[in-house]
């Protein structure tokens, strides 16, 4: 028997379009180059953050949100300046990504069992103007369960038709070259690899044992982006952004790899916006490492205090939490590579959490015990195992102390007591009084406005260097890869797109390989919860154009 559809990779957005298409009878080959152990890709991986607007859960937070101050906050974000051009299908894809995260994304994965913890995060808070980048409020829903939480009730549907026979699914088959190409595909040519064990994010053998070749009336690329390619980071890398790391985390396993997007491209497809991406800036080494650099992201609270690798603190709005871009852009003009944050053990216990489902056992394994475990005192298990464990923490009960250790931990003697110890005196002495001239201090208290943050998020504003507050905690920060905002140009119905604007036939894409959609739906920046949220859209997107026949 044909095949209808051949989706190529077995990420969210894969899983998505797969589901969509076999919905409605169509037949689907899925393929993946990885063992089934990545079945999910990296979502399975994320903190399960879901970017969504004016929800019940917002509303019983005190949020007041819309769909017009969403845009608004999107648009401010995005930065779009090539309307003409590279972000005429990005823009349009950003619209309707708004409108359907105001409209039924919330009922749609309602439906599908997908609940959502109650406190909603405040991500990206901008520290601009009002239409400047950032939330204006609070609109990351984490998902009861996290990123497993996310892939389950995709992947359930997937394997629902890998028994009824509509969907067929390969692992480790990579594919290698479309065929035809600039005016239409019609399938996909690849490489067998030699059976492999590895763990879910573990490197896999690239060990060839055969050919194979494919056809069907669409292929829907859904290969991810290039967050496990250094090398291609750095090719793509902006001037605007300062030089390339040197040396660099990896948020994401290496199979990340773009190896599609030029294929894509090979066979007449058009990539777009290439020098977009998202990089974090607050990343620390894993104890634990799964895969080669496993970078671990800090979602920090607001308090702690940013100095960059010399101790000079960062101006604002270069606080934590405000503005991942910009405080990347900052690091890297600096002329290094890793910044500090300089924080208490009463900051460290309100305001540090980990990205990622293996860091919140409690969340992804959906326990509410361990939940309300985090209001007691002391930092959470994966955090504490971090200050015990991890290379990049210095503890200490003085100030003098701890900048000995931090300038033992790189070896470069860049940190001078006496000028550190004057700007953390100066910070502190703004709080003496409930007014102050110090940017991140009215942020912290303002941030205590929101009923979410003063439970679960910020801590009480006091001074640093308060031994009752102590011990003294330093975080080496780096560089961590992570997500493509560029890609395949496509248009409202997925299909991808050649130089000329015309969809290359039976051509679709649709997750980061597409920048989530359109070649760039987030534009410069991102506002977080939306890579989960655009891999779910473009996917349902790409999977009912299939489905529904819009091959032309």
């Amino acid at each position: 028997m044909g095949f209808d559809a051949i989706v190529v990779g077995a990420g969210l957005a894969g899983l998505v379009a797969t589901a969509e298409i076999a919905d409605a009878g169509k037949r689907v080959l899925l393929l993946d180059q990885e063992p089934e152990a990545s079945f999910g890709g990296q979502a399975w991986w994320s903190f399960g953050g879901l970017f969504l607007i004016n929800t019940p859960e917002q509303r019983r937070m005190g949020i007041k949100d819309s769909k017009d101050l969403a845009w608004q906050d999107w648009l401010g974000a995005a930065g779009f300046d090539k309307e003409a051009d590279e972000d005429y299908w990005g823009k349009k894809w950003a619209e309707a990504y708004v409108n359907f995260a105001a409209g039924e994304k919330r009922a749609w994965l309602a439906a599908m069992g997908i609940k959502f913890f109650p406190v909603v995060g405040w991500a990206e808070r901008g520290g601009y103007l009002a239409e400047g980048h950032g939330n204006s409020v609070p609109r990351f829903h984490i998902v009861w369960g996290t990123g497993p939480g996310i892939v389950a009730p995709f992947e359930r549907r997937v394997r629902e038709h890998m028994k009824n026979g509509l969907v067929e699914y390969r692992s480790r088959h990579r594919v290698d070259g479309l065929i035809g190409g600039n005016s239409a595909v019609t399938g996909v040519t690849g490489s067998v690899l030699a059976p492999s064990d590895a763990e879910r994010g573990e490197a896999s053998s690239r060990e060839v044992v055969g050919q194979f070749t494919y056809e069907a009336k669409a292929v829907v690329v859904t290969s991810g982006g290039i967050g496990g390619n250094h090398e291609l980071i750095r090719q793509n890398w902006p001037s605007r952004l300062g030089k390339a790391p040197e040396e660099m985390l990896s948020g994401v396993p290496a199979h990340v790899d773009g190896r599609m997007l030029a294929i894509a491209e090979k066979a007449g497809g058009r990539i777009v916006n290439r020098d977009r991406m998202w990089h974090y800036t607050e990343g620390i080494k894993n104890w634990n490492p799964v895969w080669s650099r496993h970078g671990i992201r800090i979602l920090p609270g607001p308090s702690s205090l940013w100095l960059d690798a010399k101790g000079q603190r960062f101006p604002a709005p270069n606080f934590p939490g405000f503005d991942t871009l910009g405080t990347l852009e900052t690091i890297q003009k600096t002329g290094y590579s890793y910044s500090w944050f300089i924080l208490t053990q009463k900051i460290i216990e309100k305001e540090f959490a980990l990205s990622g489902s293996e860091q919140n056992p409690d969340l992804t394994g959906k326990s509410i015990p361990q939940v309300l475990g985090r209001v007691r005192a002391g930092a959470t298990a994966p955090v504490q195992a971090f200050m015990d464990k991890g290379e990049d923490f210095v503890i200490a009960k003085t100030l003098e102390e701890l900048v000995d250790g931090m300038n033992k931990l790189t070896g470069e003697n860049l940190l001078n007591f006496t000028d550190i110890d004057r700007q953390i005196k100066a910070r502190d002495r703004q709080l003496d009084n409930p007014f102050t001239k110090d940017l991140q201090i009215t942020a912290l208290r303002g941030a205590r406005n929101y009923r979410g943050d003063r439970l679960i998020r910020v801590a009480p504003p006091h001074k640093l260097l308060d031994p009752k507050k102590g011990p003294l905690i330093a975080v080496r920060l780096n560089i961590v890869s992570r997500k493509t905002l560029g890609g395949l140009q496509t248009d409202l119905s997925a299909r991808v797109l050649n130089e000329a604007g015309q969809p290359v036939r039976g051509l679709y894409a649709a997750g980061e390989v597409a920048g989530f959609g359109g070649g760039g739906v987030h534009g410069y920046r991102s506002l977080e919860g939306t890579f989960l949220g655009g891999c779910l859209f473009s996917g349902r997107v790409a999977g009912r154009a299939v489905a529904e026949g819009e091959m032309e």
